[in-house]
């Protein structure tokens, strides 16, 4: 395997395991932590306090990505992602060891808010210093191709969460809420011990060795980039806006309103993750050919256009279907999203740029994503569907903006800087 190739699929690896440990928290909140952390409220209110404490996460993500990404720009990109891959596991298996509400009472999700932060804060400084560490070993031209084997990683580890508790609901049968729902967490050690083994084999990134070290890195991209660090926010907001209503607030509408079992749920999930698994990487090939802002424009139209159609196919029970074409449509705006926050930074300030946009737009967007689902169902899923209108519209609109900025920008600087507009890998 090829230097590139090993370090695209080091971070793939790490990455979906990451994304294990981060999802599977969400798949929980839909499906259990209600009826054991909460168990003293009406269901629907145990559902979003599950949905709130998913979203806690979010809220330290940010910080993770500031601190994590300025030492990455210091440091080194390789050693961040050992601390990011090892506490963010640990921090999981803990999860499956907590005692229940029953046993200690409030103190039981006090400490689930807790590891939840702990797991959001280093998930902060994970996907930005994957997907450089694929995109810095590329080639020109094949930023996109190389940067989607990080991002695969979400929907790989989607599955591998749904199928973890899926496994452990058939397992364990009855006695799911008492002990089946934690073996998946705990399995975390299993995975993290395999991904530190081959994080641990791959090179630092070179685009990082030969570059001159910024002395305050944080600083720099705040003081120059600002604007495009809050324009990179908004693109990300819409698509987790999207992607977690999808995964998250979806399974707890199903199971509550539709009445649909948690395994079909599950099965669900899985087929949508596993289509999503292919179109990420196929649009950002595309993405090389023919520019980041088409394809990723085209995601953002897409989940405008499938809002009120995902309720009508889900309520009609067309669920698998609407769950495919949901994850299917939105990789157009996913899938080339490593290598065009990663061309929005030069090498020197690259890994806190992109963390902290990147973070920025999941904590506004994918924190609150269920949160904000779960409490505007009241009101009807009309609402939700403009809810993800205006997220799509926000994306769209931050990625013409910064198309636009960057065509005047000159690339000045570092020789070993890639184009910085988006719309050229």
């Amino acid at each position: 395997m090829t230097g590139v190739r090993k370090a695209a699929a080091a971070s793939a690896v790490g990455n979906t395991i990451e994304l294990y440990d981060f999802l599977l928290y969400g798949t929980a909140s839909a499906l259990v932590f209600d009826k054991i952390f909460f168990p003293q409220f009406d269901p629907r209110v145990g559902v979003l306090l599950a949905f709130a404490t998913f979203g806690a996460g979010f809220f330290a993500r940010p910080l993770g990505g500031a601190v994590i990404g300025h030492l990455g720009d210091r440091i080194g990109r390789r050693s961040m992602l050992v601390v990011t891959l090892s506490v963010t596991g640990l921090s999981t298996a803990m999860i499956g060891l907590l005692p229940t509400y029953a046993q200690v009472g409030i103190l039981a999700p006090i400490l689930l808010v807790l590891l939840r932060i702990v797991q959001g804060f280093f998930m902060g400084g994970e996907q930005g210093g994957a997907s450089l560490m694929a995109v810095e070993h590329a080639p020109p031209g094949r930023w996109g191709w190389y940067g989607s084997w990080v991002f695969i990683g979400s929907p790989v580890g989607l599955v591998l969460a749904n199928l973890a508790m899926y496994a452990s609901s058939r397992a364990s049968g009855d006695a799911f809420l008492s002990w089946g729902w934690r073996l998946p967490f705990v399995f975390s050690v299993v995975l993290v011990g395999i991904g530190l083994y081959i994080r641990l084999r791959v090179a630092e990134s070179p685009r990082f060795e030969r570059v001159e070290k910024a002395r305050m890195p944080l600083a720099e991209v705040l003081r120059d980039r600002w604007r495009v660090v809050l324009l990179g926010a908004g693109v990300n907001l819409g698509f987790t806006i999207f992607i977690y209503v999808l995964s998250v607030f979806m399974i707890g509408y199903g199971r509550t309103a539709l009445k649909i079992s948690a395994d079909d749920l599950l099965i669900a999930t899985v087929v949508g993750s596993v289509a999503q698994v292919v179109a990420v990487p196929a649009f950002a090939l595309l993405s090389d050919r023919v520019g980041r802002l088409p394809v990723m424009f085209g995601g953002a139209i897409f989940q405008a256009a499938f809002a009120f159609p995902l309720f009508w196919l889900t309520d009609s029970g067309w669920f698998t279907f609407a769950m495919v074409l949901g994850f299917v449509g939105s990789a157009a705006l996913f899938g080339p999203s490593a290598a065009y926050f990663a061309e929005l930074f030069r090498t020197r300030v690259r890994y806190s740029g992109v963390a902290l946009s990147f973070q920025l737009g999941a904590v506004l967007g994918g924190g609150l994503a269920p949160l904000v689902a779960q409490s505007l169902l009241r009101t009807g899923t009309w609402a939700i569907a403009v809810y993800l209108i205006c997220g799509a519209v926000l994306s769209g609109v931050c990625l013409l903006v910064i198309g636009s900025a960057h065509e005047a920008e000159p690339a000045g600087g570092e020789s070993d800087a890639q184009p910085l507009a988006p719309a050229q890998s």
